[in-house]
């Protein structure tokens, strides 16, 4: 794949949440969370990640998904398809299914549990990247992987065409900053890690792939766009008043978390799949606390802050 096909892909893209309603899919919510998004302003989706609780979905329910939220979708927003496994094998026919169905992209994880040295990285790579013609986001979460992904490898990575971008999830900007210019301009890259997104951006960073987005997408988005803009004094402040809900939320996408703030913002149900289980009390409390002030704008009639 030449990289001048790749997608223009960045700003503020949310890991969309998957709504569930007695042990199955609730596809009119999830219809309705993607009409929401792209109404707030979202620049993507991404469906079936860990914030979508992708690893627990079957695989019928998993092109279902995909499916749905493309046709809702209906080419206004890039849907990026969460593809990766710890089975080379499993993620490209995953990564095949994404791209038959009209996905924009892959997000493909570092492989898990398993630890590959860094060779079986770029190996992996490689043959996920030459078995499909969908562009490839490397997920990049060394604490749900267990495996870093070191600069020398991401210049090897750099050498396949179909590799079109990362996904930061460390936080760590003191190394993305530090990378090689010929690195920063071959991938796109995006911060998985709300608490340092706007910090990743300011340094150069090309959005983020964000759990938060799902509870507060119109404010995710006009920060990125200040932020992008070069209006630093805007997206400070949106900052500000994202922080105390992001800290609540946690920077890993903890789909508890995120679906009790849906319920208390959109209403829905907070079901989830084990082995995840509803959030403490004192979370619940923590959550409500943080949302309240956007909860009170909303319901007094000002502008939409959510």
């Amino acid at each position: 794949m030449e990289t001048a096909r790749m997608p223009r892909l960045g700003g503020a893209i949310t890991a969309l949440v998957t709504p569930f309603r007695h042990g199955g899919l609730d596809r009119p919510t999830l219809r309705a969370l993607t009409e929401w998004q792209i109404l707030s302003g979202v620049d993507g989706l991404t469906v079936c990640s860990t914030t979508g609780e992708g690893p627990t979905l079957s695989p019928q329910e998993r092109a279902e998904v995909i499916d749905l939220v493309i046709r809702s979708a209906a080419g206004r927003v890039p849907v990026i398809a969460a593809t990766g496994t710890n089975s080379t094998e499993s993620t490209i026919a995953l990564t095949r299914e994404a791209e038959a169905l009209g996905a924009a992209a892959a997000l493909v994880t570092v492989p898990y549990y398993s630890k590959p040295g860094q060779k079986g990285i770029v190996h992996h790579f490689e043959q996920v990247a030459a078995a499909s013609g969908l562009p490839v986001i490397i997920d990049h979460a060394p604490t749900q992987t267990a495996s870093d992904l070191s600069t020398e490898t991401l210049g090897r990575l750099a050498a396949i065409p179909g590799i079109f971008g990362i996904r930061d999830t460390t936080g760590d900007i003191a190394r993305f900053v530090g990378l090689s210019a010929i690195l920063r301009q071959r991938f796109r890259f995006f911060s998985g890690h709300d608490p340092s997104a706007l910090a990743f951006t300011i340094a150069g960073g090309d959005g983020m792939i964000s759990s938060g987005a799902n509870v507060v997408p119109r404010l995710f988005t006009s920060m990125q766009q200040a932020a992008r803009a070069g209006n630093l004094s805007a997206a400070h402040s949106l900052w500000d008043r994202l922080l105390p809900l992001i800290g609540a939320l946690g920077p890993e996408g903890d789909p508890a978390r995120i679906k009790h703030a849906l319920r208390l913002v959109r209403g829905i149900k907070a079901e989830l799949r084990l082995p995840l289980v509803a959030v403490e009390p004192e979370l619940c409390l923590a959550i409500g606390e943080a949302l309240a002030p956007f909860l009170d704008e909303s319901s007094a009639g000002t502008a939409l802050s959510l």
